[in-house]
């Protein structure tokens, strides 16, 4: 075997490491065997360098290897896993959870929180008073078995491998390697023993990856090492020009996910829902196109049962369901600011990393790791590209707990936008679908 330095310039060099050489690597490294340094540089040659496929699974394993990984057993169905990019007001995960329960394939998730532009599916869970959102894992497997879904967070002892590295990246400069990304994403996923998992990799002014060849690239990559780890996977390439839905922010985000459970709620927000989830029974098998998939979905989500499911899971675990009936109650006390149009036209444009900033400053979000969160601080959209607007009409509300933040977020926010005197051409929330190596 050869020594650590030995192998990270061999990776420098762009040499391809083996599997037991990236073991020793990660091994060594949680352990607190190799230095800071030594895995800085080697971060930064993969982030050169980049890995081989066989490099990215090896790597995804000898992380998922550091801690402990949860199986569920006595499951009545398939247990399909879903992860997404990220994005702004993308709350998509709460809608298509309850609403798969009732489709015949349970739904679970290890998710995380927000940071930066982005927000977290945690956030927006612990927005819900009382609401309990770490579990352990015989807790986790009652609440799947009993509501067929179940969203917890990343204890200490599942992938320790992953907080440190990431750590280390995020100070590094190599957090935007695909490999590295990849290799996160999938430790942590594999760690939950499903029978399947969809990706949505968005792309766009409000993600991660900015342009599609960057977004198709990720989702190759994230087929390629699901089927190293042989997890059944597609992925689906979707729009991220412009915020999800008409709330951002943790708590407004469980208004609109109550909205579009109880049949209503944006049209941009329900066609991903039911087009995320169409994906995911496909994955699970349980529907053998697309259409048919669409179509049973469609017909629960309009049933209204979706969100009975999701009352009955927030009562156990210790939330407040007359908060999804009231939101009102949680809502009062924060003080509001309209944002009014600077002049007529076509909103064209939107910066949406900024507004999702714009937000975190608010309160909604972290802007480091340590950042309190405001629960029902955010924005609500008045307005979305393509809409025609009249100078002094609202282009959005503000809400936040200090005034201060709502007088500079203001000028921000018309900042963050383009208003056009032609209308513009709307893009497609769907760009791409992919099924492990086949298109649709």
């Amino acid at each position: 075997m050869k020594f650590p330095y030995e192998l990270i310039a061999a990776k420098r060099d762009g040499g391809e490491l083996k599997a037991n050489e990236i073991d020793l690597l990660v091994n060594e490294y949680t352990a607190g065997r190799i230095k800071d340094y030594q895995f800085a540089a080697f971060l930064m040659a993969v982030f050169i360098n980049g890995l081989s496929e066989k490099e990215t699974a090896a790597l995804t394993g000898a992380m998922l290897k550091s801690g402990k990984t949860i199986t569920i057993s006595g499951l009545d169905r398939p247990l399909i896993d879903k992860h997404s990019t990220g994005g702004v007001g993308d709350k998509l995960s709460l809608v298509i959870a309850p609403l798969l329960a009732e489709c015949g394939i349970a739904v679970g998730m290890i998710s995380g929180r927000g940071l930066g532009h982005t927000g977290g599916t945690l956030d927006k869970l612990e927005a819900i008073p009382g609401m309990k959102v770490f579990h352990s894992s015989s807790a986790f497997a009652r609440l799947l078995k009993r509501h067929h879904f179940a969203i917890t967070g990343q204890t200490a002892n599942i992938v320790p491998a992953d907080r440190k590295i990431y750590a280390l990246r995020n100070v590094t400069g190599t957090v935007e390697s695909i490999p590295l990304i990849v290799a996160s994403i999938m430790s942590k996923k594999l760690a939950l023993k499903s029978d399947g998992i969809l990706f949505d990799v968005k792309t766009g002014s409000g993600a991660f990856m900015k342009t599609r060849a960057r977004a198709i690239k990720l989702a190759q990559t994230l087929l390629a090492v699901s089927r190293a780890h042989n997890l059944p996977a597609r992925a689906i390439i979707t729009q991220m020009n412009q915020p999800t839905g008409r709330m951002i922010g943790n708590f407004l985000e469980i208004v609109e996910t109550v909205a579009v459970l109880q049949g209503g709620g944006p049209p941009d927000t329900i066609e991903l829902a039911v087009e995320l989830a169409a994906q995911m029974l496909l994955v699970a098998g349980q529907k053998s196109n697309l259409k048919s998939a669409r179509r049973c979905v469609s017909a629960i989500l309009e049933s209204g049962q979706a969100y009975e499911n999701l009352c009955r899971y927030v009562a156990d675990c210790g939330g407040a369901v007359r908060a999804l009936a009231r939101p009102e109650l949680v809502i009062k006390g924060i003080h509001k600011r309209i944002v009014k149009s600077p002049a007529d036209g076509y909103l064209s444009q939107d910066d949406t990393a900024r507004k999702g900033f714009i937000a975190a400053s608010l309160g909604a979000g972290r802007l480091a790791v340590n950042d309190r969160i405001n629960p029902v601080a955010g924005i609500e959209l008045k307005a979305k590209i393509g809409d025609k607007i009249s100078r002094g009409e609202p282009l959005a509300v503000l809400y936040a707990a200090d005034r201060t933040r709502l007088r500079r977020a203001v000028t921000e926010y018309v900042d963050a936008i383009t208003i056009s005197e032609t209308k513009p051409t709307q893009k497609r929330l769907v760009i791409r679908r992919i099924a492990d190596a086949k298109e649709t």
